[in-house]
């Protein structure tokens, strides 16, 4: 027998599940505590996906505990649930689901995640995964206990019954593994579901610790994210190996029909215009193209100008959510946004979110904290490697009032950036979707992102600076100011005079004067309001008292109290205006207290306290 013939007989077909087996470290199971991070972050991005599906607000149930000398992962969810024919093949086969071959926004792409999950389960603790799941009220729940036969990528039943849960619907599924449990801000479950609850403000989830510590990430938001609808393939990104494809298996029987039905943009003229261009029949069998004529359709494609592919394929976060997800995580003093227009790469569409924390209690020295993210999923690791730390390190920091000691790189100081990514198809740099390809068209965005919310920094640290100055000033004169007007009424022998006219005219602040005068047997108050800035000042002025007022002029809004009443007066004062408030309440010999002005800064007011 010959060496080729011998040679022959060793070749063999090897399933995608043995082929990860062996190398899982390319799923991201790489080290323990990243395994176990893995497999809580796909159970979860499971759950968003389906609740978000079925329009439902997701609550999530997660813990993880010690079993012997594994650990136990615990994953429900108050979703649809799953049909029992389905379970084996959603949990264990590998590259199967139903987003793979639609375009439009979602967590999942592959059908790789959670069987992945499962795989690396049953290779480090040999035991089974165990899975319930109810799809309504008055429906039995299933049960069934699952391994993957990894020669064949198909599931292995080893149990299934129907059970009673006391769940209305969902699903829980359940894995013991080798891993290592560590509490970080970043690199760990705790940190990864942290991360997923700013960008996910409509969930709930629970997070039960080994230890028995339960951290609980409220959701900030009744409503839930635009849905995202299918779209065909853009022309713009379509290569001959696909096109080729396409023609081949479409079952149109006209060429203008196939291009107008497959791709999204390209209406019956367009159709038209492409096969004169390309010098083919548009009546012609699409299956009859030859490989030239495919050819010259292709370069017909980027011949013609086609509109960007419909944005409803993707579901953004949104500033307003962007803003709730980090003030509900963090503690800041200042918070900027902002949204993207819908870009284009390869036919893709995609957009970028970017939100910028700063102060609060991060802390001043260390580097800024970068959350990344992909179609709301939290991107935990590889961050060097990544094109939002790219974008980030490319961007002159110093410009924008942050630190950046070596010229470049990721900036110094207490700042929290996050970048989201949303697309059709994100391009991680591997199967193991912890970093974003350096894509030249999502570099950009990101960068124009950042600077703008940069330029927000800027402006916000810039006036803090000089509300800074001014609070220097006002204490100089506060000090000064009492001193002279004391010398002043000893020498004039007369009462020692009220200087907060004095100094808001000094600042340029604006002034609030209240006099209190008896009238039979009422306090007839006059609020004098002064604006001696050289900007127009809108604001409520709000006073709170005890009992209901009379003869208010001009009228207020009225907002009854627990313990009395709140009046408040909408007012905007041009340079030099003035406004005089007035009102009267019974004298019950009670002080008044201050007023209050809600919507300025407190370093330009005189009289009133600020919120």
């Amino acid at each position: 027998m010959e060496i080729a013939e011998e040679l022959a007989k060793q070749q063999k077909a090897i399933s995608v599940a043995e082929f990860f087996e062996k190398n899982r470290q390319i799923l991201g199971f790489d080290s323990a505590p990243r395994a176990l991070i893995t497999c809580v972050k796909e159970a979860v991005d499971n759950s968003l996906d389906a609740c978000e599906d079925a329009g439902i607000l997701p609550d999530i149930f997660v813990q993880v505990k010690r079993s012997g000398d594994y650990y136990q992962v615990v994953v429900e969810d108050n979703g649809p649930g799953i049909v029992s024919d389905e379970i084996p093949r959603v949990f264990a086969k590998l590259l199967y689901g139903s987003r793979f071959h639609t375009l439009r926004q979602s967590r999942g792409q592959q059908g790789i995640g959670i069987s992945a999950a499962v795989l690396y389960s049953q290779l480090t603790s040999g035991k089974p995964t165990k899975v319930i799941s109810k799809i309504g009220p008055g429906r039995p729940a299933h049960y069934c206990e699952l391994m993957i036969n990894t020669m064949k990528n198909e599931p292995e039943i080893l149990k299934a019954e129907d059970v009673e849960w006391e769940r209305p619907r969902g699903t829980r599924v359940e894995m013991e593994m080798e891993g290592s449990y560590v509490r970080s801000r970043r690199q760990s479950v705790f940190g990864s579901l942290k991360s997923a609850a700013i960008v996910n403000p409509h969930a709930r989830i629970t997070l039960v610790e080994p230890e028995g510590n339960v951290e609980v990430f409220e959701r900030a938001t009744e409503a839930l994210p635009k849905k995202a609808y299918a779209i065909q393939p853009h022309p713009a990104g379509i290569e001959l190996g696909e096109l080729i494809k396409l023609l081949r298996y479409t079952d149109k029987k006209k060429l203008r029909v196939f291009l107008k039905e497959t791709f999204s943009s390209i209406g019956t003229i367009s159709a038209q215009e492409l096969c004169n261009l390309a010098g083919l029949d548009p009546e012609r069998p699409p299956a009859d193209l030859k490989h030239d004529e495919a050819k010259r359709l292709l370069a017909a494609f980027k011949q013609i100008r086609v509109k960007s592919p419909p944005v409803d394929c993707l579901s953004p976060i949104g500033e307003d959510l962007i803003k709730a997800g980090l003030e509900k995580e963090f503690s800041l003093d200042f918070i900027a946004t902002t949204v993207r227009p819908v870009s284009v790469y390869s036919g893709n569409p995609f957009l970028v979110e970017v939100g910028l924390g700063f102060g609060g209690e991060l802390e001043k020295e260390s580097r800024v904290e970068i959350l990344r993210f992909a179609n709301r999923v939290p991107l935990v690791y590889q961050q060097g490697a990544c094109a939002i730390t790219h974008a980030v390190e490319g961007v002159s920091w110093k410009n924008y009032s942050l630190g950046q000691p070596t010229g470049s790189g990721i900036p110094v100081g207490p700042a929290v950036l996050l970048v989201h990514i949303a697309s059709t198809n994100i391009p991680f740099t591997s199967e193991s979707k912890d970093a974003v390809a350096d894509v030249p068209e999502i570099l950009a965005e990101i960068d124009l992102g950042l600077k703008e919310v940069a330029r927000k920094l800027r402006r916000y640290l810039s006036r803090q600076s000089m509300l800074s100055e001014r609070r220097e000033k006002e204490e100089i004169i506060r000090k000064i100011l009492p001193r002279i007007a004391k010398k002043l009424s000893d020498i004039l022998e007369k009462d020692e005079p009220d200087i907060g006219p004095v100094v808001a005219k000094i600042m340029g602040n604006l002034l609030v004067f209240r006099h209190v005068e008896m009238q039979n047997g009422l306090s007839a108050v006059k609020i004098e309001v002064k604006n001696h800035s050289d900007l127009t000042r809108s604001f409520k002025l709000h006073e709170v008292l005890r009992q209901e007022a009379v003869f208010v002029s001009p009228s207020a809004k009225v907002v009854p109290m627990g313990d009395g009443y709140d009046y408040y007066w909408k007012l905007s004062l041009g340079p030099g205006e003035s406004a005089t408030l007035c009102y009267s309440v019974r004298s019950d010999g009670s002080s008044f207290g201050d007023p209050v002005v809600e919507g300025l800064e407190a370093e330009i007011v005189t009289g009133a306290r600020v919120i």
